[in-house]
This record gives C-alpha cells, structure tokens and sequence, in this order.
C-alpha cells in the first residue's frame, strides 16, 4: 500500500516541478513571438455578434499567449519517460514500482493525450497568425468535429478489439454490455467532452475545473486497483497545478486548444478505462453545464428568437449579472470540487 501511495504521488510532484521549470523557457517564447490573437474579440457559435462578451474580454484577448497547455503535456510526457527510463536503467523495486508505463492502463491515454494536444497545437498556431477557415483563424468547427471523432473511433476499436473492453458500469446496478456499440459510444462521449472546452474562457477557471476531475479519476483507479492509471491521472494533476500556478489572475498564458483538447479525449479514454462512464456527467458537471449552455441558447435563438442566457457559455452568464471574474472562477472551482467527491463517492461504493 505504501509503495502504491508512493508510485501515485511522487510522480505528480515530479510532474508538477517539471511544469514550474518549463514555464520560464515557454514563456520567454511566447512574448517573444507574440503567440497571442491579432484580432480581438468574438464572434458567436451561430454567426452572429457577442457585444455583451467583446465588453467584457476584448481587452484581455490581445497581449496574453496562447498556447499555455504545452505545460500540461509536456510536464506529463517528460515525466511518464523519466520514471519508464528509471525503471529501465534500475532493477530496483521502487524503481520498477514507479515505472506507470503500461499496455493496458496507460499506453493508449498517453497516446491521446499527446495526438490530441498537438492538433490543438497546430489549431492554436493558425489563430495566433489569423490564418485558417475559422472565424478568427485556425481549424474550422467541422474540421476539429472530424478530427476529434477519428481520434475517438480509433480508441473506440482499441478498447473494444484490443483491450476486450466491451462494457461500462452501472452505479448500484452491475454493468451494461454494449458489445460493438461501445465503439460509436465512445466518440459521442469523446465528442460531448470536446464541446466542453469552451470553458477554458476565464483567468483560472478551465485549470480548477480539470485539476479536480483528473484527481477524482487518480482516485477511482487507485480504489479499484488500477494503480498504473491513477498514477498517470496524477501526474496530469501535477501539471495542470503547475500550469494554474501561473494562470490565475492574471494569467501569464491560456491553456487554449493544446490544453483543453488532449485533457478532455484523455478524460474520455480515463472515464472508459475505469468504466466509470456514467457517472462522468457528475464528476464533470462544470464541463457538462458548459456545453448545455451553449446548445440551449443556441436552440433558444433559433426557435424562440431570443436568449436564455445573457451571454453563453454559462460562465460569461454570471460575469455579465455583474460577478467578478474572480468570484466565478472560485465558485466553480468549490462546485468542482464538491460534485468531483460525490461522483467519486458514488462510483467506489457502486462499484
């Protein structure tokens, strides 16, 4: 058990330093090129203006890089080879307990993760020089629906054909055999993460709210003894805290598409992983209120005619009624925390 406790914590620290050490060197890169948007403001999902929005943010768009998620993966895949290094170079026990490296736990989020974040990264890159088919440049929505689901279909047929995983559990009630279905399941659930990004919008807000559902997941996989993967979510902890470090009001960088991109497929293939799908709209409820935000004023907009919200996503709501930035972020980052241990709660006992 010790050992176990140890294999999960210190390579989060690790992680953590590592992402407070890479900050210095991706930072004098970013101010130096200018890695921030040319244009500000922005332009809503169906087209049409966001004043509310461009009032409250337009200042803040021009002048800060982009790009900030680098910390978060690089911290994770520098870590993740150091301790498989370790356990190469060192026969010892604790070396060969660190090593979290493994087939079946961690080889394929791993792979998400980074696959994931570097389509973010190229996304991130045509925005900052305004070229693309996106409105403010970068890859158009579709483009980025596209890349997202092939990502998803081909975790999807690594889960079901060679990990044999063709189930997910039910709370309290057993499992549910999906079969072959689990694959298109799993690109809907990867796809309704990703429509969840658009969180990344407030100064510390999109860091809290993933810091708090990676650390649930580190702890659902250590209950059911999957002690690989609650390491590799935690030392995406580690670097999400090194990242947010930097972060908070007022941030040195976004985390924007390379961050927020790999974290939520990489949650996706975490949630499959630990078969703990269904209860990922609780763990993640801040990301699932996001993403219903914006399709209700959306829908609102197109057959009432008029909003629902202010302004969407639903944290651009509460700033609008006049809340400090401030004040939302530490009250999703309480949320976070608050539904992070109910789901956590709910999936060990119903497991």
């Amino acid at each position: 058990m010790i050992l176990n406790i140890l294999k999960v914590f210190a390579p989060s620290v690790i992680a953590f330093v590592i992402g407070i050490g890479l900050t210095p060197f991706l930072t004098d890169y970013l101010y130096r090129n200018q890695m921030w948007k040319k244009r500000a403001g922005k332009v809503a999902p169906d087209g049409g203006a966001t004043p509310i929005f461009n009032k409250l943010h337009k200042e803040k768009e021009v002048g800060t890089p982009r790009m900030g998620g680098i910390i978060i993966w690089a911290s994770v895949l520098v870590t993740t080879l150091l301790m498989w290094l370790f356990g190469v170079i060192d026969s010892s026990p604790l070396a060969q307990k660190l090593d979290f490296l493994s087939r079946n736990q961690t080889w394929l989020p791993l792979f998400t993760l980074i696959a994931a974040s570097l389509v973010g990264l190229v996304d991130d890159v045509l925005q900052v020089k305004g070229t693309g088919t996106y409105i403010s440049g970068g890859l158009s929505f579709w483009k980025r629906v596209v890349i997202v689901s092939l990502i998803g279909l081909v975790g999807g047929w690594w889960f079901y054909a060679r990990l044999g995983v063709s189930s997910i559990a039910i709370p309290f009630d057993g499992v549910l055999v999906l079969g072959p279905l689990i694959i298109p399941f799993f690109i809907i659930v990867m796809l309704a993460l990703f429509s969840s990004g658009v969180i990344d919008g407030i100064d510390g807000l999109a860091g809290g709210v993933m810091a708090a559902i990676f650390a649930s997941y580190a702890g659902i996989a250590f209950m059911q003894n999957q002690i690989d993967l609650a390491a590799f979510c935690a030392v995406i902890l580690g670097g999400i805290l090194a990242f947010l470090w930097f972060n908070i009001p007022p941030a040195r960088f976004y985390m924007s598409e390379t961050g927020m991109l790999g974290l939520t497929t990489t949650l996706t293939v975490i949630a499959f992983l630990t078969g703990q799908v269904l209860v990922l709209p609780i763990i993640a409820f801040p990301l699932v209120a996001t993403s219903l935000s914006d399709i209700i004023q959306l829908t609102s907009k197109k057959f009432r005619g008029k909003k629902v919200f202010l302004v969407a996503p639903l944290h651009h709501h509460f700033e609008a009624l006049g809340w400090p930035s401030y004040k939302v972020v530490m009250r999703y980052w309480v949320l976070s925390v608050v539904v992070a241990i109910i789901g956590m709660i709910i999936a060990v006992i119903g497991s």
